[in-house]
């Protein structure tokens, strides 16, 4: 089926459910397609994840015309007892941290992939 990634087989260290939300904070107007094939899930996925992710107070959404507006739930506390007092701002900060620097490392490396 065109379109449709193909399935990760192997271990990751971010969860789909991580990906969406980063994905939507990044841009609350993001279409499900978008979002799909930004973290390359199928779109059906996104759909159940979003609705995951509103069920546990992570998320919502309003209608704007044709589109949503998703707003993020930022002192949610993540949902592992492991992860304590840590929110949802935290983890997104953490991401968008690790994204600056990944960017700034790529801009430094020369041509031929070597820093």
């Amino acid at each position: 089926m065109e379109g449709v990634p193909e399935p990760y087989r192997g271990w990751t260290f971010l969860t789909n459910h991580a990906r969406v939300l980063a994905a939507v904070a990044e841009d609350d107007t993001a279409r499900i397609r978008d979002i799909a094939a930004r973290c390359q899930l199928t779109e059906r996925a996104v759909q159940r994840i979003i609705v995951d992710l509103e069920e546990g107070g992570y998320l919502t959404h309003v209608r704007q015309g044709r589109s949503n507006l998703y707003r993020i739930s930022p002192g949610t506390v993540l949902r592992h007892p492991a992860d304590g007092e840590a929110t949802v701002a935290g983890l997104l900060a953490l991401l968008a941290r690790h994204d600056r620097v990944g960017a700034a490392a790529s801009a430094d490396a020369s041509p031929d992939g070597r820093p």
